[in-house]
């Protein structure tokens, strides 16, 4: 039953399979990102600007907590499609079990974090006033529920990694729309303000992760959990952490600087942080969209590297760019252009609706370049290399933006938004072309150390 939710990644037409994979999981990223925003759109509509930029303004900081254990799902996902793709059935059933049980541990390492950290964070990124407290219990509240997010995380990476991208939509819909109605129940009718939402949210996150939980218990495949089965397995482990550390440690440093900028947008005020956040949500639905090309380039490569299929590797990275340079110029551009009443679902008020314009024009207009640099990234992490494209996304794209509110937005004439916005297309673009060199150098050196392989496969 559970084979025809699944993909084989190794033969067949690769633009086809990919699009067969990818858009179940952007329907899922983009019904997640739509329940999510509902908190923003609940909060603001019904609460008040002030409770819609606490909440808003807090996604930055959550992402740098929880980017280093997301991106050791990154290394969940490697591992078991390399394993699938060598065909070896014991070696999944050991990643399965060894990552399920990593979940829960550092969904429980994260919660401790983040109720006990997070006034001293919020006030380091410079919270209004007005919003620190709002911000705190939003905060608290979202983070106890980080556990149920974890297992959810690595479950849905496990079925990834076999090409089974449609489950983890069904369960995503379910919980979602339980999240929506909670909403609108915690925030109107019992007037719990950011409370509301966050519980509502902790409870959806439940909810999802218990699906994914029953459904690789019941799966008749390599990759069934057993409860009774689970344990860390050393070399499972350090394979994970191997890809997925790097992959964390980029998500974490790539949230600092996002939380250097959100502490440089806070300086302007609570009109613009509340425009920020409004946009920053809209943006994140085209973001996710050109994510789930990412996420297929890491699973396709290696699914293909596990089976020696090298001949198709070009073929996968023609197609991934292919697909996520048109979904972030269309979607891109059609979301600016309908920019005012988006942002309008948010908010009413026209200050916030024009601060909001300001962040869109910027970087909408641009975003493939972001798709681009994430689709080449995912290449070099399918062929087995995490560290490369850690320290080039660190340097190209973390460090230089860092550096750009360091010394540009410093200058008097420059000490703008629109200056703190434009260091995301300046980063994007030259890192994205110091990946391209970055996977010249991979492939030659793969080919070289392979000859024999790439030689029978008619690949040289």
């Amino acid at each position: 039953m559970a084979k025809q939710y699944q993909i084989d990644m190794c033969s067949g037409s690769v633009l086809k399979k990919m699009l067969l994979f990818s858009l179940p999981l952007m329907a899922s990223g983009l019904l997640q990102l739509l329940f999510n925003a509902a908190d923003i759109i609940v909060v603001g509509r019904f609460a008040g600007d002030n409770s819609m930029g606490a909440v808003g303004s807090t996604s930055s900081l959550i992402n740098l907590f929880t980017n280093i254990f997301v991106g050791l799902s990154v290394g969940v996902n490697v591992v078991v499609a390399r394993t699938r793709g060598s065909g070896s059935d014991r070696g999944i059933h050991d990643a399965v079990h060894t990552s399920m049980l990593l979940s829960v541990i550092c969904g429980a390492v994260l919660a401790a974090a983040g109720v006990v950290l997070a006034p001293q964070m919020l006030e380091i990124m410079n919270a209004t006033e007005a919003q620190l407290p709002l911000a705190v219990t939003y905060l608290r509240i979202y983070f106890i529920g980080m556990p149920a997010m974890m297992v959810y995380n690595f479950g849905s990476a496990i079925l990834r990694a076999v090409g089974d991208t449609k489950r983890p939509l069904y369960f995503l819909t379910a919980a979602g729309i339980i999240n929506v109605g909670l909403n609108l129940l915690f925030v109107i009718v019992m007037q719990m303000d950011v409370a509301g939402v966050a519980l509502a949210t902790v409870i959806s996150q439940c909810i999802s992760a218990a699906l994914i939980v029953v459904c690789l218990i019941k799966d008749n495949t390599a990759i069934r959990l057993d409860l009774r089965q689970l344990k860390i397995n050393k070399h499972v482990l350090l394979s994970v952490v191997r890809v997925g550390l790097p992959a964390g440690f980029q998500g974490m440093i790539f949230s600092l600087s996002n939380v250097v900028i959100q502490s440089s947008v806070n300086l302007f005020g609570d009109t613009v942080v509340s425009g920020n956040s409004s946009a920053a949500s809209i943006e994140g639905f085209i973001y996710m969209a050109m994510n789930t090309f990412h996420q297929a380039s890491v699973s396709f490569t290696s699914q293909n590297m596990g089976a020696g299929k090298y001949k198709r590797i070009p073929k996968i990275l023609f197609s991934s760019l292919l697909c996520v340079t048109i979904t972030g110029v269309v979607t891109g551009w059609a979301a600016f252009l309908l920019g005012e009443p988006l942002l309008g679902i948010y908010s009413k008020t026209p200050e916030v609706i024009v601060a909001g314009m300001k962040r869109l024009s910027i970087i909408l207009t641009t975003y493939f370049l972001c798709g681009g640099m994430d689709v080449m990234v995912g290449m070099l992490r399918g062929l087995g290399y995490s560290i490369m494209p850690m320290i080039v996304s660190l340097l190209g794209a973390c460090g230089l933006r860092i550096l750009w509110i360091a010394t540009v937005f410093q200058i008097p004439e420059y000490h703008t938004i629109t200056a703190v916005y434009l260091s995301y297309p300046v980063s994007w673009g030259l890192t994205f072309g110091c990946h391209v060199i970055c996977y010249i150098i991979v492939w030659r050196m793969l080919k070289k150390r392979n000859r024999e392989v790439f030689e029978k496969a008619g690949s040289v």
